[in-house]
């Protein structure tokens, strides 16, 4: 069964590539700030923090360009708050951007920050969550459409049925949560989602890496096929003409892009461990890791995870899916233990079927598809509907007796 219990955090927006200058007061602050430096939506921007407060920032910039964002902390009167927004109001460039961190709950105070053109206070003390927040908010457009959440999909090795639930997470995803959804098959040599979903696509995500220079928002959509009503496929060559070596920032453009169409980003990430595979894994909203019941699995899981939550310290923990599990005459480790020595839930574990799973893969189809009430499909209606955050908007499915009880009673009546 899924573990319900991490429902989805809001989504924040990734802060473009901006300046952030800090002015803190005390200790603590200036850790909470270079915390959040260091955060996955953080990536593109240049942080720096300095102590000495309001008065330090009036001084810093009297001969000297204001960046895009100053974070001033304040600990109330003593620190003179209201002088000091004054003075920097004198050598602030146009367009500079001012988050105050004050120690004081008042409103008087607070209005006054607004009339001077503070763009955001904050009460000490603060998480580093939260200043994410403040400064993505800050350059995001009022009225535009929020930002799509991407979810990665990756095996804890080779073989163990990744692409295969990324592919049908999607479909679900798609289909029952009535979310216009991407799969993105980022395995260039030897992805197999446009054959799981009888596709051959002239183009797909090829062109968008190897011609950076070109990709913009009409490019990528030429090079999205059409699955469904709500998915659409940005599929891989599958071609051995070239070989792939991908700069760490290769698919920034197209990530970027795509969290700017669509709702939901499935990406469907190949077991490599590269400068780009993690920096992908890393940034995503959700990250799910695919593991087989044995103990190169459990190894190379609990290696990922502990990398993921020392370079995701604001996020929750990936979420770990056991593929294949009761296959007949195999020893296994079972759910409890690997959770146990992960320390962390087992989010879902999917039954060994291989008629079922090999039946779709070579007729090109979804497991829902081909049995739409087998176990397989429940687990990844239920994993579907977690991750997005709405299981109540969940799409019955329709009763496949249906039809015959409507022949049947046609058939009495006549």
């Amino acid at each position: 069964m899924a573990d319900l219990n991490q429902t989805p955090e809001r989504i924040i927006a990734p802060v473009p590539r901006i300046t952030i200058q800090a002015f803190c007061e005390t200790q603590d602050t200036a850790a909470v700030i270079e915390a959040a430096a260091g955060d996955r939506r953080m990536q593109k921007t240049h942080v720096k923090v300095q102590m000495g407060g309001g008065a330090a920032a009036v001084e810093a910039y009297r001969h000297a360009p204001t960046p895009n964002v100053i974070v001033i902390e304040t600990q109330g009167a003593k620190s003179r708050p209201i002088e000091c927004l004054d003075a920097l109001a004198d050598v602030c460039d146009p367009g500079t951007k001012v988050i105050v961190i004050g120690h004081v709950n008042d409103v008087l105070l607070y209005r006054q920050f607004i009339q001077r053109g503070v763009s955001e206070y904050l009460m000490a003390p603060i998480e580093p969550i939260a200043l994410i927040q403040a400064v993505s908010d800050l350059f995001s457009s009022p009225g535009a459409k929020p930002i799509g959440r991407t979810i990665a999909v990756v095996g804890a090795k080779g073989g163990v049925g990744a692409s295969t639930l990324a592919h049908n997470l999607a479909w679900t995803i798609a289909r029952e949560q009535d979310t216009a959804t991407v799969i993105a098959d980022l395995d260039i040599a030897f992805g197999t989602a446009s054959l799981n979903f009888n596709q051959d696509p002239p183009q797909g995500i090829a062109e968008a890496v190897f011609s950076p220079e070109r990709l913009d928002a009409n490019l990528l959509d030429r090079l999205l096929s059409k699955c469904s009503d709500n998915l659409t496929l940005l599929a891989a060559p599958a071609t051995l003409d070239r070989t792939i070596d991908l700069s760490e920032q290769a698919l920034d453009t197209v990530i970027d892009l795509l969290r700017s169409a669509v709702p939901c980003i499935v990406l469907d990430v190949p077991h490599v461990w590269t400068a780009w595979s993690k920096r992908l894994l890393v940034s995503a909203d959700e990250i799910l890791i695919v593991s087989a019941p044995e103990l190169a699995s459990l190894r190379n899981t609990k290696n990922m995870l502990s990398v993921l939550q020392q370079t995701r310290p604001n996020d929750h923990r990936a979420r770990v899916v056991l593929n294949g599990v009761g296959m007949a005459k195999r020893p296994e480790i079972s759910a409890a233990e690997f959770a146990k020595a992960l320390d962390t839930p087992i989010t879902a574990s999917l039954p060994f079927d291989a008629n079922l799973f090999g039946t779709a893969a070579n007729n090109g189809q979804m497991i829902a598809e081909v049995q739409a009430g087998a176990k397989a499909t429940d687990i990844f209606s239920t994993i579907a509907a977690t991750l997005i955050g709405r299981p109540e908007t969940r799409r019955a499915r329709p009763n496949l007796l249906e039809p015959l009880l409507a022949r049947l009673q046609r058939r009495k009546a006549s």
